[in-house]
């Protein structure tokens, strides 16, 4: 027989099991649902490390190249190569720190923020018709699961 703490630790150990599994599970339908919903983005003409990067400027404002390089996960030097582009298509404006010259600040211009509105409208649409064949209960349910995932992120990053 058993001790309870035994007990307690495979509980746990199933537990562990099974958040495991769910994880797994999310990510690859995270993957696969933004690997389909991205189709649409050569429509918009910019590739995605752009759409990116963008992306990151619209919601999050106006940045340092540091920042933005942080944000994205890249080297600095790419994320140069990523905003000269950004900035050959009119889509972010670059402007000299006034405290320190060599700090830039990048900002998405009005061109930029109509591009990627119209680029998110074009993938939610998608999806939404993807999820067309579900029912009110199965879409309840989705919202439900979108919720506890925004949530569980915000708790993430406040322990971070």
């Amino acid at each position: 027989m058993l001790s309870i703490s035994a007990k307690l630790w495979h509980m746990r150990r199933s537990e562990d099991i099974f958040r495991l599994e769910v994880a797994d599970r999310l990510h690859s339908a995270a993957i696969h649902l933004l690997r389909y919903a991205r189709r649409r983005d050569v429509i918009a003409r910019q590739g995605p490390a752009r759409l990116s990067a963008l992306s990151v400027l619209v919601f999050g404002g106006p940045m340092a190249l540091g920042q933005l390089a942080a944000a994205e996960q890249v080297k600095a030097p790419t994320m140069s190569r990523v905003v000269a582009g950004l900035k050959r298509s009119g889509l972010a404006k670059i402007e000299i720190d006034s405290k320190d010259a060599r700090r830039i600040q990048v900002t998405a211009t009005a061109s930029g923020e109509r591009l990627l509105q119209q680029a998110r409208t074009r993938r939610v649409r998608l999806l939404a018709k993807t999820l067309s064949g579900l029912s009110e209960l199965e879409m309840k349910t989705l919202l439900r699961a979108a919720v506890l995932m925004e949530r569980a992120l915000r708790q993430a990053r406040k322990n971070e």
